[in-house]
């Protein structure tokens, strides 16, 4: 069980994990050893609840494909436990930040003072900039 929240736990058989071999620096250990996690998750066919699958899906994330997967690839440690953990870490985190429904926006309008310090603020920098122009002798 992956524990999202205290309401929301992803059972293991809806998360599937494969080992992979790592890519760049490594030595001879890259080249021998299956150490990187490929977790692909599929949120449409997940047990969460609708609310917050539409919240995952509408996220603008390089790691949802067009199908609803999230696919996370996991290497940054040399073993398969470090690298399984801190993908279902990295998923766990993705979910969690959609659990806190958005506050709404209410419009305001700025304030009075808000205008005149604006405008006199316009004003005295068009002063400014019409004293740039050339100097004539009068």
């Amino acid at each position: 069980m992956l524990i999202i929240s205290n309401q929301i736990q992803l059972p293991e058989s809806e998360i599937e994990l494969s080992a992979v071999r790592a890519q760049g620096a490594g030595g001879q250990n890259v080249n021998k050893v299956s150490s990187a996690i490929h977790l692909r998750f599929d949120i449409a066919a997940s047990s969460l609840p609708q609310e917050i699958k539409q919240r995952v899906l509408a996220l603008r994330d390089q790691r949802i494909t067009a199908d609803g997967v999230v696919v996370i690839k996991a290497q940054r440690f040399r073993t398969q436990e470090k690298n399984r953990d801190d993908a279902l870490a990295r998923l766990q985190a993705l979910i969690s930040s959609v659990l806190k429904t958005p506050k709404k926006r209410v419009p305001t309008k700025p304030t009075r003072g808000s205008k005149e310090r604006r405008l006199k603020h316009k004003t005295r920098r068009g002063q400014i900039k019409s004293m740039r122009g050339k100097v004539s002798d009068h």
